[in-house]
């Protein structure tokens, strides 16, 4: 059985000069027969103008290309189409082409490339997606682990005996917290939680699709 998750993005064409009423009528049943031809294996929703086939191999998101494509041609309509793969480490769909990670360089590579991406939405945002925390004995063992990690560069708050440090993936945040525990006091707390404040924007890290919701 496949663990791969494998996509068809279906762009309809729907500009101002476009279709007329019966076209956009039309382009609405398309998920209803595509959801018909393609039986259980494949799960169909819909976002406006785009149409999305979400199946568990290569092999099945390519029979549902071809499918979306004639059903689009049947209804003299037309669209763009792309089957793209999801890739864990990154949290994204990228295209097919792009092989997943196999290897320890490459996964280290995507995480690298997903911290980049993060570092850059904090500076359009202002926030970092987790934080780690750290309840400290005394306000002095908290301002001196303030004060280390400021050093080091990390983005930390403190308030009394309470250390947060703001981090941009679960993974650089775990290995902060390996890399900082043995130095705490023994009746230190440490942890890692996502940032409520940034929750609005963080995407989900699953999403289960019910056909019977469209």
């Amino acid at each position: 059985m496949s663990n791969e998750d494998w996509r068809v993005e279906i762009n309809l064409d729907d500009k101002h000069e476009g279709y007329d009423i019966g076209e956009r009528l039309r382009s609405r049943d398309l998920d209803e027969d595509a959801r018909a031809r393609l039986g259980e294996r494949v799960y169909v929703s819909r976002d406006g103008a785009k149409l999305f086939l979400y199946a568990g191999s290569e092999r099945q998101a390519r029979e549902a290309e071809v499918i979306a494509q004639e059903l689009v041609a049947a209804d003299n309509l037309s669209a763009d189409f792309a089957v793209t793969r999801w890739h864990p480490v990154e949290q994204e769909w990228k295209d097919a082409s792009i092989p997943l990670p196999r290897t320890v360089a490459e996964v280290r590579q995507e995480m690298e490339h997903k911290a980049e991406t993060e570092r850059s939405e904090v500076e359009e945002h202002g926030s970092y997606d987790w934080l780690v925390k750290i309840n400290l004995p005394s306000a002095g063992d908290a301002e001196r682990t303030a004060e280390t990690l400021e050093a080091a560069g990390h983005r930390v708050h403190r308030i009394w005996r309470w250390v947060t440090v703001e981090v941009p993936t679960e993974e650089i945040g775990n290995e902060l917290i390996s890399s900082i525990q043995e130095g705490l006091p023994a009746d230190a707390e440490i942890w890692l939680e996502g940032n409520l404040d940034d929750a609005d924007t963080r995407p989900p890290t699953s999403v289960y699709f019910d056909p019977r919701m469209y």
